[in-house]
């Protein structure tokens, strides 16, 4: 069975915030609550370029500063690579920065992502999730940041409008930590939390500024008294070492995240850790999301804990740095795993997080779970409650024995799968006698 530890296995409310008379309750979107996050830190500098379904940070962004009511520095270039470029310039120049994108427009960045990190500028970009092009489709999947998980940024990914809300501030904080220094993407899924309005508790202009403190950049190519140099050339005899560094960083940032995450709860009452584990205690069986179909899950997860069924959801938060210690803890002695991609990995042995949690438990291969992949979502397909009951339904039978489960399904395919999806374990050596020995 899973075992938690006490921060995994609580839930993300706090029963007693600290005090915060000037919080309200009030109704936003995914969209409108990142612009008021970013209204409240108000960085010095917002590049950025409109694109579906963000748009509406930039747009609240501009009428905020048309208001008085933040003196960030809006920056209105011509493409999302122009964007991310204006972005490293005034980070490199000391100032803090934050943009917004999605899809198409993060591929365009891409180029300049690495630009970012590898300066260690602490950037934080909002990513309102959506799926890349061909065939043009403006609806949620996670393709685009997924594609970007290497480029050296932070990733959180946000189950509902309050955690994208509270994810935007963090992500100053952890990123500018002196020892971690580096950029963040806040993913919240394009149109079911960008358009989708909530309540939300929004806490008071003063505590948030109080809680991401002053900006004190680490150089600036503006000090005189300190120069420094960007873009300069790196031959073999040094590329290797400053490549390190950024490891160093994300190695920090896990301990980071966690001790962020628990100020963050003291002082408003959500605590946010890694990952979460919503009926792990006792699960023998799980599955593995992140983004916001976790609360479909947990619907399901409800639904067959009062059929007495012994199951359980990990949910993801954070993909980079990975958080392979929390995910080996919760699933090592279960009896099947399902991990629901939403995203696509064409040619590749299973979508991303599928890859990624399969290597996790690969060193512990005498009592790892037998893993099951289940893409889901693409290009904003929905996922209905039977199918969670469907994907539940699978893993009681891969945990009783039956080899028939196939090891990669899409969930809410039309006909039938291509036979190369149909069971990608290998013939002669089933993926169950595989998982029994080391």
């Amino acid at each position: 069975m899973g075992h938690a530890s006490p921060s995994e296995s609580q839930p993300i409310q706090n029963p007693k915030p600290a005090n915060n008379q000037n919080r309200q309750v009030i109704v936003l979107s995914g969209n409108m609550a990142v612009a008021h996050a970013l209204r409240q830190v108000d960085p010095h500098v917002y590049p950025g370029y409109p694109i579906t379904p963000s748009t509406k940070v930039m747009e609240a962004v501009a009428d905020f500063i048309a208001n008085g009511e933040m003196q960030c520095e809006l920056v209105a270039v011509e493409s999302e690579h122009s964007a991310m470029s204006a972005a490293v310039g005034a980070a490199a120049a000391g100032g803090r920065v934050a943009s917004a994108t999605a899809a198409n427009g993060l591929a365009f960045m891409w180029e300049v992502l690495y630009i970012a990190s590898g300066s260690h500028l602490p950037i934080v970009l909002a990513v309102g999730n959506r799926a890349l092009s061909a065939p043009i489709n403006g609806f949620a999947d996670h393709g685009e940041a997924m594609g970007a998980r290497d480029s050296g940024w932070i990733q959180f990914y946000s189950e509902n409008v309050q955690e994208a809300y509270d994810n935007i501030i963090q992500a100053f904080r952890i990123g500018e930590d002196q020892q971690v220094r580096l950029p963040v993407m806040v993913c919240l899924d394009g149109f079911l939390l960008t358009h989708t309005s909530e309540n939300i508790t929004l806490e008071a202009d003063n505590a948030v500024k109080d809680f991401v403190g002053p900006y004190r950049a680490e150089y600036s190519l503006l000090d005189p008294e300190r120069p420094v140099s960007h873009g300069l050339s790196d031959p073999p005899t040094y590329y290797m070492e400053h490549k390190m560094r950024q490891e160093a960083s994300m190695v920090t940032a896990r301990e980071v995240i966690e001790a962020v995450g628990a100020e963050f709860g003291r002082r408003f009452g959500r605590y946010y850790g890694m990952v979460e584990a919503y009926s792990m205690a006792d699960a023998e069986i799980a599955v593995v999301i992140l983004g916001s179909e976790a609360g479909r899950v947990k619907s399901v997860v409800d639904e067959l804990r009062e059929a007495g069924k012994k199951v359980g959801l990990l949910r993801i938060r954070v993909t980079r740095p990975f958080p392979e210690e929390q995910i080996v803890r919760q699933l090592l002695g279960l009896r099947a795993v399902a991990v629901m991609d939403r995203s696509f990995a064409p040619g590749a042995a299973g979508a991303p997080m599928f890859q990624e949690v399969r290597s996790a438990l690969y060193d512990y291969r005498g009592s790892a779970p037998p893993i099951i992949n289940r893409i889901y979502g693409l290009g904003g397909r929905e996922l209905r409650h039977a199918d969670v009951q469907m994907v539940f339904a699978e893993l009681e039978a891969l945990a009783g024995g039956d080899e028939t489960v196939p090891s990669i399904r899409l969930v809410g395919l039309r006909g039938e799968p291509p036979p190369t999806w149909t069971d990608l374990r290998p013939i002669e050596v089933p993926l169950k006698t595989v998982l029994e020995k080391p």
